[in-house]
């Protein structure tokens, strides 16, 4: 896959992936935590607020994946 498209792939995913985990989390959070204390309240927005790196950083590595040289 040339690394121009490859490149575009990713930045869609990116863009997909922030928008969705956005909303999961606000709705989690809407749902789960009204009534929790406000350390568990402030704990979940560290975890989730940070959580969402590891994926992106997966979808970043694999955009910036050299092309395979053909044999």
């Amino acid at each position: 896959m040339p690394i121009r498209l490859r490149k575009f792939i990713g930045m869609i995913a990116l863009v997909v992936l922030v928008i969705v985990y956005a909303f999961v989390a606000m709705v989690i959070a809407q749902l789960k935590l009204p009534d929790a204390p406000r350390w568990a309240q402030m704990l979940y927005y560290v975890v989730v607020g940070l959580a969402w790196v590891f994926p992106a950083g997966a979808i970043i590595a694999w955009m910036q994946k050299p092309i395979a040289p053909k044999n």
